[in-house]
């Protein structure tokens, strides 16, 4: 997902990860939203067991009920309804624990889940908005791609973002250094990261150079001079060139 959004043109500013507990999950949606992000984006916890609590924890962080929405309700109840005739049986029953996948914060709307049964939801708090999307990988890639993708193209601003990498062998990380920095002064809207792999006594380095342009041609210009002028700068402290890997 954070690949995903990087290459819309965002930036994702943090990541965090907490298990199955209603104070953590409360307490780690306010503390997102108190950095006033423009979106903040949840997987996980949205189905119908015990440890899915995301949604009541999004309702603590928020300050709202949870309630069973009717439209929520259509989109379970329907999901049942085309497996029932899939599996050719009478009636699937919708149980309590069904249910209560269509049983989400008062002051969201929920979104369609193209894959799965469990709906997604979104928020709008003030100037952020929020997005809690299933966890089965297929249905949060199937709500993000349907339902996310066009609102982070506009947030992007059609902005494009260009990544490659290079590996050297034989140069420390720490003779890199010094050559890094003129690098990226020398290609200001570029952004250099260093990955040592290897030993010291046999240093390997991945370098990751990306960008973000208005235009797909320009990223690709200013990555690949970049990348030309430290191919150069490697091969001056006596390293090589292991592998260059490009990422449209």
């Amino acid at each position: 997902m954070t690949k995903r959004v990087t290459a819309l043109g965002l930036t994702v500013k943090r990541v965090t990860v907490v298990g199955d507990n209603l104070p953590d999950i409360s307490m780690a949606i306010k503390e997102a939203i108190q950095r006033k992000p423009v979106f903040v984006l949840t997987t996980g916890g949205l189905g119908p067991t015990f440890d899915d609590m995301t949604l009541e924890g999004l309702a603590q962080a928020l300050g709202c009920q949870t309630i069973v929405d009717d439209q929520a309700l259509k989109m379970v109840t329907e999901k049942y309804c085309s497996y029932a005739q899939k599996t050719k049986v009478e009636e699937i029953k919708l149980t309590s624990y069904r249910m209560k996948m269509a049983k989400i914060p008062e002051c969201s709307e929920p979104v369609a889940n193209p894959v799965g049964t469990a709906p997604a939801v979104m928020i709008k708090h003030k100037e952020v908005t929020i997005f809690a999307l299933p966890g089965v990988p297929s249905e949060m890639k199937g709500i993000f791609e349907q339902s996310l993708v066009p609102l982070l193209k506009n947030a992007g601003h059609g902005v494009i973002f260009f990544e490659a990498s290079i590996t050297s062998v034989n140069v420390m990380e720490s003779e890199m250094a010094p050559s890094v920095d003129v690098l990226m002064k020398d290609n200001p809207y570029v952004y250099i990261k260093s990955h040592p792999k290897g030993a010291e006594t046999t240093p390997v380095i991945e370098f990751h150079v990306s960008t973000t342009a208005k235009d797909s041609e320009a990223a690709k210009n200013r990555v690949n001079k970049a990348l030309s002028q430290l191919t150069e700068m490697i091969k001056e402290k006596g390293g090589t060139i292991k592998l260059t890997k490009l990422e449209d």
